[in-house]
């Protein structure tokens, strides 16, 4: 829904929620949970209060509709309202905070040092799992049925430039780059990045260029690739939007993003076992991080394991195309395939 026809606030419901910000415990995490999903025992590392403290002014501004809550499994994740009445008045009212309050920036550097823990034991993990890392994504449905679909959603039509984002092992890369005239694979892990460059050379593709980097901030140009894939990726990550955003950036325009990840699960296992931070992702919520970064839904697909899957886990798959059209078409040369 579009600001322009969200309802207004009542007049106890605006009241409610200026009440509800106006503390200021509740205005540091209205503040942080604008930056990151976060669960109350990191606000409670970040914040430096209690445990029951903290999740009393959560359910304040819950109720006050200023921020969003949802269960996973065990853990429960809160994140700031960024849409609707209430996060037009959230977003208006941190406007208003100075970049270089003490107090927030404070808890800006806290909030950075969460991260850099998430990151590091994401590292860890993937470090300690690259060589098996093929046999741990066969937790899901049977891996050729994934790569029929993410075919058919691709389609047969040469692609100019190919980004592969996560790319770990270099899967993705192996199966589409053939039909592009450039591929780009992109991960954080030199242990993941060494085995893609492994299999790519053992493939024989030429076409294709391997760098370690940031998905938050991604070293490539932006408006550059024709395809984006994002494969098992956005499961691990603590900010997917944000992720999604930027890989939006590098489309070209009428360019497509890839989404392949779980539907939602109840599978502890792999949260506390192989560092995933979300389990699984609904079709809603897909949709609204694509068309928040600017993009149109085109495709959409469940993969249902059948009977002689077992308990594998459903995936689903998400097609997202940059709203801009091209002016001019960039015709595929021999150069692009040498």
């Amino acid at each position: 829904m579009t600001q322009a026809t969200d309802p207004a606030l009542s007049f106890d419901s605006l009241l409610t929620a200026l009440a509800a910000a106006g503390e200021p415990t509740r205005l540091r995490l209205l503040a942080l949970l604008a930056e990151a999903e976060l669960t109350v025992t990191e606000l409670v590392t970040i914040l430096g209060q209690s445990q029951p403290r903290i999740s009393r002014h959560l359910k304040l501004l819950v109720e006050a509709g200023l921020v969003e809550r949802h269960r996973e499994g065990a853990w429960v994740f809160f994140l700031a309202a960024s849409s609707g009445p209430a996060g037009r008045l959230l977003s208006t009212v941190l406007a208003m905070l100075a970049p270089g309050d003490a107090t927030r920036s404070a808890d800006r550097g806290r909030l950075a040092e969460v991260r850099r823990l998430r990151a590091e034991q994401a590292a860890r993990y993937f470090a300690a799992h690259a060589a098996d890392w093929d046999q741990i994504r066969a937790l899901h449905i049977r891996e050729e049925r994934v790569e029929a679909a993410i075919n058919e959603f691709v389609g047969r039509a040469p692609l100019h430039a190919l980004l592969d984002l996560g790319t770990g092992t270099g899967r993705m890369l192996e199966l589409l780059a053939p039909r592009a005239g450039r591929a780009v694979g992109i991960d954080q892990s030199p242990q993941m990045l060494a085995l893609a460059r492994a299999r790519i050379e053992k493939a024989g593709l030429r076409n294709v260029q391997l760098r370690q980097g940031d998905i938050y901030a991604l070293p490539v140009e932006h408006d550059g690739y024709d395809l984006v894939i994002v494969h098992q990726v956005l499961h691990y990550l603590d900010d997917p939007a944000r992720a999604v955003r930027e890989a939006a950036r590098a489309l070209r325009p009428s360019g497509r993003l890839l989404i392949v990840d779980f539907a939602p699960h109840e599978e502890e296992s792999l949260r506390t076992a192989h560092a995933h931070r979300r389990l699984g992702f609904s079709g809603e919520e897909i949709a609204d991080l694509l068309q928040e970064a600017g993009l149109e839904v085109i495709g959409r697909r469940d993969l249902v394991p059948s009977k002689k899957d077992g308990g594998k886990l459903t995936v689903s798959l998400w097609l997202g195309r940059d709203r801009r059209t091209i002016a001019d078409p960039v015709p595929l040369t021999n150069r692009e395939f040498a």
